[in-house]
């Protein structure tokens, strides 16, 4: 039940690079790898810890992680964790020892030129507060040993701050960074407030091992590298700018400022860095919301083939879903469904299932040989999308466009794609 990030690096293999510097060596090693069978290892200059990258970079390595063997199955298994949570199993903590530098002596990185400073990205803030337990992954600003500047979305951990604010508190916060990637998943999913993410990650990995964090009392994966506690506070300075999953810059606000207590490290466990907007960070930002699809979509039309977020899109804007459909009017239901599952959505494709949604020149023929923008074209304007489209205005206003891309029912030999049997290409 110890479930950790090294044995599960151990498991898919890696590549070791060596010792880089934090500014922009670990992100251009980072980059080069994407999409490989294996993560990469480094070093970096300054760290105390090792550090992996590029986990779950892949759904194959995501089906590893959650021990399924298709998509389907680990969508379910997502989506059965997040609906049915289970008990976490009280242990003894890993040996921990004091940082010498605070969160200095982590690796932060710099990724891009114009970041706005050095950047812990796997951070799995630990809140527990009026009897609600929240664990969610947000960016760490690195500021100095003892302070780093949180990013917080208006999502769970915002609400709980807002909470112990009105009350005139700062909110006490457990920060894990280095955990098993099934706990990485869920902490990344939006399951309803009081559903405690750890307690979906205990359920997708049959039993999660915990202990009790030194300060808050808080439970930490006992697989952990690092455990920084603190209180996000009131004090507000500028984070960013920020590299996001289109890849380019999240502009730069005033956020809340973590104060450090303490700074535990398990040199035994890898630090997890993630390359922002990179193919993992849109892999756990989308692939919950993937999930969420495809169930969602199921419930509309007779059968879902398959569904995928886009990676040019960050994981997150845009979907193509192939659909087996018994009525032509399925394609519009999965449209409206897709929208609701996944709200920051953008624009959704529905194709028939001879098309591979993996293969966009696929994609593309269907659109250009099966599509009518006058009966097939559905758009909803001034609906809430993702502030992370930097198109989009007043927070996140935007249209929103789905397009029917599939052959009507009882179509001809018009419609068909033309094969060679025995040629795959």
């Amino acid at each position: 039940m110890k479930a950790s990030l090294a044995s599960f690096v151990e498991r898919i293999g890696y590549e070791d690079v060596g010792l880089l510097s934090p500014d922009f060596e670990p992100a251009a090693a980072l980059k080069r790898s994407q999409e490989g069978p294996r993560a990469l290892r480094f070093s970096v200059r300054g760290s105390e810890l090792q550090a992996v990258g590029n986990v779950t970079d892949t759904r194959p390595k995501v089906m590893k992680a959650l021990e399924a063997s298709d998509l389907k199955e680990a969508y379910r298994k997502l989506l059965s964790a997040l609906s049915s949570p289970q008990r976490l199993v009280e242990a003894s903590p890993p040996p921990l020892r004091e940082a010498s530098r605070g969160l200095l002596s982590l690796p932060a990185i710099r990724f891009y030129e114009r970041d706005g400073g050095y950047y812990l990205t796997s951070g799995v803030f630990v809140a527990c507060y009026m009897g609600i337990c929240n664990a969610s992954v947000h960016r760490v600003m690195v500021l100095d040993e003892r302070r780093g500047a949180v990013r917080l979305v208006p999502r769970h951990l915002w609400y709980l701050y807002q909470q112990a604010r009105s009350r005139g508190e700062d909110l006490p916060v457990t920060v894990v960074i280095g955990v098993h990637p099934a706990v990485m998943l869920a902490a990344a999913s939006s399951p309803p407030l009081g559903v405690f993410e750890l307690e979906a990650a205990s359920a997708l990995l049959g039993g999660l091992e915990v202990f009790r964090s030194p300060v808050h009392g808080n439970p930490v994966p006992v697989g952990v590298a690092a455990v920084i506690e603190g209180h996000l506070t009131g004090e507000l300075v500028d984070e960013g700018p920020f590299v996001e999953a289109m890849g380019g810059y999240d502009r730069v606000r005033k956020q809340p400022v973590l104060a450090v207590r303490r700074v535990l490290i398990n040199v035994e466990e890898p630090a997890h860095v993630i390359l922002p907007g990179g193919y993992e960070h849109g892999m756990l930002m989308g692939f919950p919301r993937e999930a969420a699809i495809w169930d969602a979509v199921s419930r509309a039309v007779p059968e879902v083939i398959a569904v995928r977020l886009t990676q040019a899109s960050g994981h997150w804007l845009h979907a193509v879903i192939s659909i087996r459909k018994s009525h032509d009017g399925d394609p519009k239901n999965a449209i409206m469904a897709a929208f609701g599952a996944h709200p920051s959505l953008k624009h959704v494709v529905i194709v028939d299932d001879d098309i591979d949604v993996d293969d966009l020149g696929q994609v593309e023929w269907a659109i250009a040989t099966r599509f009518q923008a006058d009966r097939g074209l559905v758009v909803v304007y001034r609906a809430r999308g993702s502030t992370l489209d930097p198109s989009s205005v007043e927070d996140g206003m935007t249209s929103k466009v789905g397009i029917d891309a599939t052959k009507p029912l009882g179509s001809d030999l018009k419609f068909e794609r033309a094969r060679i049997p025995g040629f795959e290409g």
